[in-house]
């Protein structure tokens, strides 16, 4: 049960247009809470709201260099939501796969096309 609240939290912190932009701009190299501010009309106490939903969601870490504390992507805390996910992406990949032959049944290939049942 502890994964799955760890998935709740993950897709909580996750369900925020701002946090999923935070997340984003994170995926390319560590940021402070006043560059992570820039692109938002979000006073920098909001987006560091935003960064404690996603700290303790332990999508990100935060760490002191000097007079600066960067963010940082932990990606590795998204692997749940993934591999939850990832069942789905394979539902639906064999419900096309299903879809696709039964179509290919029931409409064969026009021999004079030349074209094969299936073929998009």
């Amino acid at each position: 049960m502890e994964s799955d609240r760890r998935l709740d939290v993950a897709f909580s912190a996750l369900a925020d247009p701002t946090r999923r932009a935070i997340l984003t701009r994170l995926s390319s190299s560590e940021a402070t809470v006043l560059e992570l501010a820039e692109p938002f009309p979000l006073s920098q106490p909001a987006i560091s709201k935003h960064l404690k939903v996603l700290e303790r969601a332990g999508l990100i870490t935060r760490r002191r260099d000097a007079q600066r504390r960067p963010c940082r992507l932990e990606a590795d805390a998204l692997r749940g939501a993934t591999e939850w996910l990832d069942g789905y992406r394979k539902f639906w990949t064999e419900s096309y796969q299903r879809l696709d032959t039964l179509l290919a049944d029931l409409h064969p290939a026009d021999p004079e096309a030349g074209g094969q049942a299936g073929q998009r």
